[in-house]
């Protein structure tokens, strides 16, 4: 594949900086040419070595997933999900990171990443059927068709401590650091700007410092922690808080799915080869509400709106392609697949049914318990009683 670069246009300041930033990585510009910042250069290479097959599937990708996401969002409107967290709008920063991390590697999510998760395996409809109630996990995680994705955590930033814990015990068990980069593991977290003041974050930071784990912290950066504004929550660029722990950071255009791809792809290997964790801060822009229980119109401008849609992410990688001769077939072929997946979500979720209602006596105690199971006499009877001919 060959890159051609027009100028490099004026890079857009980090969270809560007022100025150009020196260490910030793009190479799609808004318009979706290429215009690789200063800091972009030393990853040029690494998107020339992806085939057109490979950069098309980076736009298939975040397509599926919108249509996926927006079917999503009209079931829980509809009663069929008791909440759903959009990810409108961060698709660019979730398909190159999941896409550049290699088989063998553990993702650790947080509660928003759904296109991490089909990548890796996960079937979308279990994403549903936590969201439905059916399930505390939604998949599991040691099954290998799941591709080592660990299941979402809705505790602010408690995933942090958790990928820390796993990527220690791979130095320590020896799976990590070998210098064989086919085989060594690694582990990539994700979190939002509001999780980032959490103090577990903090903790997992000083723990991946000390031991050196093979782990990213990718932090998506979607410049609002439900109501309360990245300017408000930190008075410098968040990335910079890996440099106080001695974590190499970079801050990204997380609206550009090839410098996502690159810098992680970077970062895990790094961190996979010994080298230590990695930190990334991907700054991008949540279109949707924080979860559909939030309206955003309460604390956001339709200015503001307006202005990150002019930098969608999806619609900047379609005029990349266009611009290398994508074809229009190709695009009307997504458009097909990303609506077959809308439909077949549709239709799946809505023949999903209810939750019987012993499973809440299952796993109460780990032995069987006599008032667990007087309990459940009790409901058994008592729902009994409403069923037709019952005295």
């Amino acid at each position: 594949m060959t890159l051609h670069a027009g100028p490099a246009s004026s890079e857009p300041a980090a969270s809560g900086d007022s100025g150009p930033d020196a260490r910030f990585v793009r190479l799609l510009d808004a318009d979706g040419s290429l215009s690789p910042t200063s800091a972009a250069e030393p990853y040029l290479a690494v998107i020339e070595a992806l085939s057109d097959a490979e950069l098309e599937g980076l736009y298939r990708d975040m397509a599926e997933i919108r249509a996926f996401d927006v079917q999503a969002t009209n079931l829980q409107r509809q009663g069929q999900l008791a909440l759903w967290p959009p990810s409108f709008g961060q698709e660019a920063a979730q398909v190159g990171s999941a896409r550049a991390a290699r088989a063998q590697d553990h993702v650790f999510p947080s509660y928003r990443e759904h296109v991490v998760a089909r990548i890796r395996g996960v079937d979308p409809v279990d994403i549903i059927r936590l969201m439905r109630g059916l399930t505390h996990g939604g998949w599991d995680p040691t099954d290998p068709r799941n591709g080592n994705t660990h299941i979402y955590t809705l505790v602010l930033g408690a995933q942090t401590l958790h990928a820390t814990g796993l990527a220690m015990g791979l130095v320590f068990d020896g799976r990590s650091g070998t210098g064989d980069v086919e085989r060594d593991e690694a582990v990539i977290v994700y979190y939002g700007d509001g999780a980032s003041s959490q103090g577990d974050v903090h903790e997992a930071m000083v723990f991946a410092a000390s031991y050196q784990t093979p782990e990213v912290f990718f932090l998506q950066n979607n410049q609002w922690a439900i109501s309360v504004p990245v300017a408000t929550q930190s008075r410098s660029p968040l990335y910079r808080r890996g440099d106080g722990y001695g974590i190499p950071a970079v801050p990204i255009d997380g609206n550009d799915v090839l410098a996502s791809y690159a810098v992680t792809r970077v970062a895990l290997d790094e961190a996979r080869t010994g080298q230590g964790p990695r930190a990334i801060e991907a700054i991008t822009y949540r279109m949707g509400a924080h979860t559909t229980s939030d309206d955003p119109t309460k604390y956001r401008t339709s200015d503001e709106e307006q202005a990150w849609a002019r930098r969608d992410p999806i619609a900047r990688m379609a005029s990349y392609l266009r611009s290398r001769g994508a074809s229009e077939a190709f695009f009307a072929d997504v458009e097909a697949s990303a609506s077959a997946l809308a439909d077949d979500t549709r239709v799946r979720t809505n023949a999903l049914g209810g939750i019987p209602t012993d499973l809440m006596f299952d796993h109460v105690y780990s032995e069987p318990h006599p008032l667990v199971d007087e309990q459940q006499r009790w409901l058994a009877d008592y729902e009994a009683s409403f069923e037709e001919g019952a005295s």
